[in-house]
């Protein structure tokens, strides 16, 4: 039942003095150094709307407070989140991005804007060093380009920590034809996440000690629990190869809401963005990931989301209770309220430290109860591809007698071992591992049996209760655009070093790194291998991502592939588009510690 009054937040009638100052600065921009924003003028609660085909975009600093610290940001046209630009497709668009950062900024001095998921040619991509120079102090850009496709997309900085800063904006292309789904309204619900910290301070932070925001460690009250349930020399055995690991299985974010504060279109959860519905309507909602480090899963609680649409690709209608979105992802959903007039749209981050809410409603002013959090997930040895064999998640196995004569025993096997080709374990294949992972400091795990795992919602979401989204689920509603086989094979390793915070594609990190070189033309097969024990949103620019399913069968068109803790997955990338482009993890701070390659394509 919907009401006029905000609800109880999750834990109690009484928010901490964090949340109830994010309350009163939910808003963004402030018009006024050190001004508290005043109602109706900074309160950004709906997006800039620019339509057309010729933009004028002037990137520079803007004062902003969420947390009742006035900080600076760096803003498009003001604007945090930036401007919504709305484009058709068949159209040519011409965008001026002009440099109107103040010197001695922290966000400076040179900027840039990568239109994320959009096919063009390489020099209009932004990224500075690979496809242009960057926008230097008071100069501007001109990019101009064809727009060949339609669907929700987003934009954002590739220089420096800019898109951490706040340079990111939602972008939706409307089809040359009819909608396939037509709807009678929507709402773009742009989901970030903001810190008050200098972003290069954070990264600093990250590097000295990348435990920082894990707070939620076990105790010895866990342990006596999970002796209960599982039996003493279960749980020792689990407590001794994590910590032969010196790995933690709370540690699902490096960085959560502990530093972080939630926005959805630039507003905190006490914000309270609206978007409006009338009884009956069918509503879209383009749902957009433009956080820096975060997964949301995202519901409504009381009304069902129908998906028909995956990083702006149409797919099949699929009907959801919730849905997981990787940092860069983008989904489009119907939902069809009636029978209340307010409905809370609920993302909280994977790691369940916190959330950020809005409100469907008919009017504003209302809203409707907000969940509590829910139970904070382990990882387990099968997250990371070491299950399938024993209990407590495969760890009783993962340590039994077939590996006691390896080497430093499990932990050797699963810390910065080396997996060896063909060597069986509980009747499974080993993963066989480059040999730029072996004695390689920068490498502190090894997957043993990944799989794909396209049917597991994910860690925290399975047997919840509510119907969630999964990868096998999901299915482009076209055939195979290309439709030849792969003529080639390529396959790269995600790799990490948690404590060092060190992250890299096959133990090498980009400075050291050839390019991976495609033949203009060619259709190539990319299996990524996820080592680590974080998920790593994989994005390669200018071309598409063809996931397979676990047939090897075209399956879903993507721009960002997600990749979860000890999975293989495999698709299919067609070299159409010249130049050289970046390819890299979406986790901000993992792409700027070096999980990043050079792709050429090539005559």
């Amino acid at each position: 039942m919907s009401s006029s009054f905000p609800a109880v937040p999750p834990g109690g009638p009484h928010p901490t003095r964090r949340r109830f100052v994010q309350g009163l600065a939910s808003g963004g921009a402030l018009f006024g150094l050190g001004l508290w924003p005043r109602a109706g003028l900074a309160l950004q609660a709906q997006p800039e709307v620019l339509a057309g085909t010729d933009f004028t975009l002037s990137v520079g600093e803007t004062l902003v407070n969420y947390t009742g610290k006035t900080r600076p940001a760096v803003t498009v046209n003001g604007r945090l989140p930036a401007p919504l630009l709305r484009w058709k497709e068949g159209s040519a668009v011409t965008l001026r991005v002009r440099n109107d950062l103040p010197r001695g900024s922290i966000h400076g001095p040179d900027t840039s804007i990568h239109w994320h998921g959009i096919l063009l040619p390489a020099n209009m991509d932004g990224v500075p060093g690979m496809s242009f120079d960057g926008i230097r102090p008071g100069e501007s850009y001109l990019y101009r380009f064809r727009v060949r496709q339609s669907g929700t997309y987003w934009y954002h900085s590739h220089s420096g920590y800019q898109e951490q800063g706040g340079l990111y904006g939602p972008l939706v292309i409307d089809p040359a034809g009819p909608e396939p789904h037509p709807s009678d309204r929507e709402h773009v619900l742009l989901l970030s996440d903001w810190t008050d910290l200098d972003p290069a301070d954070l990264f600093a932070r990250l590097k000295k000690m990348a435990s920082h925001d894990n707070h939620d460690q076990r105790t010895v009250a866990d342990f006596l629990r999970d002796a209960e349930a599982d039996g003493l020399r279960a749980t020792l055995a689990d407590r001794g190869a994590w910590g032969r690991m010196r790995m933690t299985p709370t540690d699902l974010s490096d960085v959560n809401a502990h530093t972080y504060t939630y926005l959805l279109n630039g507003t905190t959860a006490l914000g309270n963005w609206t978007g409006l519905f009338a009884p009956g309507e069918t509503v879209r909602l383009r749902l957009i990931n433009g956080s820096a480090m975060t997964y949301f899963d995202v519901r409504i609680p009381g009304l069902a989301m129908t998906i028909i649409a995956a990083d702006g690709q149409p797919v099949e209608p699929l009907t959801v209770d919730e849905l997981r979105i990787a940092v860069a992802e983008t989904y489009d959903v119907l939902v069809r309220p009636s029978g209340q007039e307010a409905y809370t749209v609920f993302a909280q981050d994977a790691a369940r430290t916190g959330y950020v809410s809005g409100t469907l409603a008919v009017r504003a002013g209302l809203r409707a109860e907000v969940p509590a959090l829910d139970p904070r997930p382990l990882l387990t040895m099968a997250d990371m591809g070491h299950g399938g064999m024993g209990r407590v998640g495969g760890m009783e196995g993962a340590c039994g007698a077939s590996m006691r004569g390896m080497e430093g025993g499990c932990g050797a096997a699963m810390h910065g071992g080396h997996a060896m080709p063909g060597m069986d374990h509980g009747g499974m294949p080993m993963q066989a591992h480059p040999p730029s992972e072996t004695d390689n400091p920068l490498v502190d795990m090894q997957t043993m049996a990944p799989t794909p795992r396209l049917d597991d919602p994910g860690i925290g979401l399975r047997g919840n209760g509510r119907k969630v989204a999964t990868y096998a689920d999901l299915r482009s509603a076209f055939a195979d655009p290309d439709g030849r086989e792969p003529g080639r094979t390529v396959e790269l390793h995600l790799t990490g070093h948690m404590e060092k915070f060190a992250w890299s594609f096959d133990g090498i990190k980009f400075a050291q790194a050839e390019p991976l070189r495609m033949t203009y033309g060619e259709r190539l097969r990319i299996v990524l291998v996820n080592d680590t024990m974080m998920s790593h949103p994989i994005h390669l620019h200018g071309l598409w991502s063809d996931l397979e399913d676990a047939d090897g069968g075209f399956h879903l068109r993507k721009h960002t592939i997600d990749m979860p803790p000890g999975t293989r997955r495999s698709y299919r990338v067609r070299a159409d588009a010249l130049g050289r482009w970046a390819y890299h993890c979406h986790l901000f701070f993992h792409m700027e510690s070096g999980m990043f390659r050079e792709v050429r394509v090539q005559e």
